[in-house]
Formats: structure tokens, sequence, C-alpha cells
């Protein structure tokens, strides 16, 4: 009888678990699992299934974007500000979340907090804009240039590779703090002074002992920041000008001018694809990293 009753308790539980993983369930169906089997299936289709009569299966779409070194170039772009990007919010980021890992005292914790959080209540055009009236040529940057005598002409910040990293970063930073923030937070500082009282000096302590046990914090941090990146539509199309082309900007283009869903959903593909390459190769850094477990 006893047995039973834990069998019959244990299918409750599971039946009770699966009943409050469904509304999460339906909406991972809905708003993911659809979403990309259509946008997978409509990148090997020959034609619009709602317009073209039985459309056969093809993979033109993939193919073009390999005969097509434009394509390329565009996806090499993307990726490297993409990866520009993350280094940049990296080399930002971590000093200010360890910062904030260690600092002592609430009200001080809390200002820091608030001042990380202020930029991301902000709307993401907001701050691409704000960004655009910076690199103006009548902007705060030209301007001030201009007043302490330094140039005579306005330098072109708009339409330049670095203008958009240094506006993502600005833009993504937060999330790389809140990441690596929470995971220093957990490092032991008793560990650095025990390395300090064998001798080491301040800066050994944290090259040996903090930033190795940080590393899945700077992995998860890095991965949020360049799926972030990569993904950027608005920075990337305001700052650059339209002079820097990236993979969602092609995509956006092919659906809005000539509205090819085949060829555009082929694109988010290969933008997807490289995000999930991303996630892989975090997933086996992340096994062999210290303090991973």
């Amino acid at each position: 009888m006893a047995a039973v009753a834990v069998h019959g308790a244990r299918t409750l539980s599971r039946s009770s678990a699966w009943l409050l993983l469904t509304p999460a369930l339906a909406v991972f169906l809905l708003f993911f699992a659809v979403p990309f089997l259509t946008m997978a299936t409509m990148s090997v289709l020959s034609g619009n299934p709602m317009v073209v009569p039985n459309p056969r299966f093809t993979a033109r779409h993939f193919e073009r974007i390999l005969d097509d070194v434009y394509y390329l170039e565009t996806l090499w772009t993307t990726v490297r500000l993409g990866l520009s990007t993350t280094i940049l919010s990296l080399l930002i980021g971590y000093p200010l979340a360890l910062w904030l890992a260690r600092a002592r005292g609430r009200t001080t914790r809390t200002l820091l907090m608030m001042a990380v959080l202020a930029p991301m209540m902000m709307g993401l055009v907001v701050r691409t804009y704000a960004w655009l009236a910076m690199y103006s040529n009548r902007g705060v940057i030209n301007g001030s240039l201009a007043w302490l005598g330094l140039i005579n002409d306005p330098i072109q910040f708009l339409g330049s590779e670095a203008a958009v990293v240094i506006a993502l970063a600005h833009i993504y930073v937060p999330f790389m703090i809140l990441t690596l923030s929470g995971v220093i937070a957990r490092i032991d500082t008793r560990l650095e002074e025990a390395a300090r009282g064998l001798g080491a000096s301040s800066a050994a302590a944290f090259l040996q002992v903090t930033l190795p046990l940080s590393m899945p914090g700077i992995l998860a941090g890095s991965l949020l920041v360049f799926a972030l990146a990569i993904s950027a539509y608005v920075t990337p199309i305001v700052i650059g000008n339209y002079n820097i082309q990236t993979l969602p900007m092609l995509v956006y283009q092919q659906i809005s001018s000539s509205f090819n869903l085949g060829f555009a959903a082929a694109l988010g593909i290969v933008l997807l694809v490289v995000a999930l390459v991303l996630v892989a190769a975090y997933n086996r850094a992340m096994a062999r990293a210290p303090g991973a477990a």
C-alpha cells in the first residue's frame, strides 16, 4: 500500500509539474517554435505557398548567399560588429561590475545599480538618436573640438564602423555589467586575501584568482552582448548612415522592397546559425572554465 501511495504521489507530482509548465510551453511554441519553423520552411521553398501554388523545395536562397561576395561581406561585417562590441563592452563593463560587486554599504550598491539600470529604462531609439546628436557635424563632440580650436572642419563620425561599435557598446554594456556582477559577487574575497598572504601582489592575485573564477560571467555576458549586437537594426542604420550593411538590415530590405520572403528567411537562418555556433562554443568553454561548476 505504501509503495502504491508513493507511486501515486509521484504521478500526481509529475502531472502537476506538466500542468504548471503548460503556459510556458504554449508561449514557447507560439512565439518561438512556430515562427522558427515557418522561417525555416520558407527558406527552402521556391515561392510563398500563400501565393505560389505547389512551391518546390530548393536550396537556391542559400546558394545565392554563398555565391555572392556581397552577402558574405555583409555576414562578416555583422560578425565583426558583434565581436568588436562584445570586446569593448567587456573592457568597460568588467571594472564597473567588479566595483559594483565589491561595493560596501547598501546605499552605495543601490546607487551603483541605479546608475547601471537607468540607461536601460530609456528606449533604444532614444539612446541611438542621442548618439546621433553627439556624432553630428554640429554635435557635442565636433562642437567641443571646434571650441577648443583643435579642428577647423567637422569630423565625419557618422557612417563609420567605430561610431556604430561605440554606440552599440553603450547600449549593451549594462547587460555585461549585470551578468558579471552576479558572478563576481559569489567569489569569496578571502581567496584573494590568501593569495596576497602567500606573497602575491594585488595584480597577481586578481589575474590568478578573481579573473579565472569570473570566467563563467565573462562568457555569459559576452554571449548575451554578441547575440544582441549582431541582431541590432536601429543603431547600425542610424549611426552607420546606411554605409554599413548588416544581416538584419538585409532581411528588412528583402521584405520591405521586394517582399522576397524566402531569401529573407534564408538570411535569418544564417544569422541564427551564427548565434547557435556561438552558444555551442560557449557551452564547451563553460565546461572547461574554472569555477563553472
